[in-house]
């Protein structure tokens, strides 16, 4: 008896709950993952001279091991049948300003991965000190503090924790760590009003 696609199965769970909970977000994070059905074993299947790479063996492992056991709040998987290229949806955490909204990333392995870490930006707008205009992140492991070790569930998790508690010390976005540090009240409003703007 073959074994249940274990991507499918995380899937067909959250669609119980889609349809249970249809103003829930996790509606936009089923929309978007619902044009991405790529799996592990169809891409192989179209793309077998891939598997022979050490990069490509790699992230069909992580893509697994996703399916099998995703991180709280955070979906990811590959756009098409483009293994290097994967779209991610981080649910804005309760306790943060960004809490009922869901943003998008978009995820680029380079061909070294994972001696190189991948290049990973917000495609949905938000406000923080940490996150530029363009969604690139300032995030310590996606530069000098990568390690081949990381995965994708662990640097969206620690994207979540971002969102959670912001570093103005090592601000991508001056303007905005100087409101955060001064006027955090402001900062919150601000935060919020994006959210419910481009993110809900």
């Amino acid at each position: 008896m073959s074994e249940k696609n274990p991507v499918a199965v995380v899937f067909g769970t959250f669609f119980g709950i889609f349809e249970n909970c249809p103003r829930s977000p996790i509606r936009r994070i089923l929309q978007a993952f619902l044009l991405l059905p790529i799996t592990y074993q169809t891409y192989i299947s179209n793309n077998p001279s891939k598997e022979t790479s050490m990069s490509s063996k790699r992230i069909n492992k992580e893509l697994i091991d996703l399916g099998r056991d995703p991180p709280t709040s955070c979906s990811a998987g590959p756009v098409g049948d483009d293994l290097y290229h994967w779209q991610a949806s981080i649910m804005g955490p309760p306790d943060s300003p960004y809490a009922g909204g869901v943003f998008f990333l978009s995820i680029h392995f380079p061909t070294d991965y994972p001696f190189k870490p991948p290049k990973i930006q917000f495609t949905t707008k938000i406000y923080h000190p940490n996150i530029n205009a363009s969604g690139n992140i300032c995030l310590d492991i996606l530069k000098d503090q990568w390690s081949p070790a990381l995965t994708i569930s662990k640097v969206l998790l620690s994207i979540c924790s971002l969102l959670t508690d912001a570093n103005p010390d090592d601000p991508l976005v001056p303007e905005i760590a100087h409101i955060y540090k001064s006027d955090r009240a402001k900062y919150e409003a601000t935060a919020k009003e994006w959210t419910k703007k481009y993110a809900v």
